[in-house]
């Protein structure tokens, strides 16, 4: 069974690229200059920003289908970020060294399965939620802060 991990589209968030702090925090969203590794997870892209690149910190509707399950939550992109992850039966590394929160959702948008995984457990988590064949997406949120981390897709 194949699968594959997508990053958020850069185009719903090119328009914050480049705004003052002041504009921005009249839209709820914060900046920051990344001082550590591990620990500014960029959404688009799939990965940990360097120290010095620029952050922005957002709320992210993850759900947005008439559910009981409707979804957002915090989560960062990088500011200039461009080109969207896209691997099949790939999990990145800044999904395996988190503890993740694995949710497997019906086309209605309806949770099916759900359970915690990392590292090596985490791929191994979806292909298992993707035996039954009423799973369409798998959302991965991180365990700790509960921030959206990914979606995986049944790759046909």
């Amino acid at each position: 069974m194949n699968f594959k991990v997508q990053g958020l589209s850069a185009k719903p968030f090119k328009h914050l690229y480049g705004k003052s702090d002041e504009e921005l925090q009249t839209l709820g969203i914060k900046r920051y200059v990344v001082d550590r590794d591990h620990g500014f997870p960029d959404r688009i892209e799939m990965r940990d920003a360097n120290i010095g690149e620029r952050m922005l910190l957002l709320n992210h509707m993850s759900m947005d289908k008439p559910s009981p399950y409707q979804a957002s939550h915090a989560i960062f992109i990088r500011e200039g970020a461009e080109q969207r992850f896209e691997a099949v039966n790939e999990i990145p590394l800044v999904m395996t060294s988190r503890m993740l929160s694995l949710r497997a959702f019906d086309q209605e948008g309806m949770i099916i399965d759900a359970g915690l995984a990392t590292g090596d457990e985490i791929k191994t988590s979806i292909q298992k939620f993707f035996e039954n064949k009423a799973v369409t997406h798998v959302d991965a949120h991180n365990a700790a802060r509960g921030c959206y981390s990914g979606r995986v897709v049944r790759q046909c």
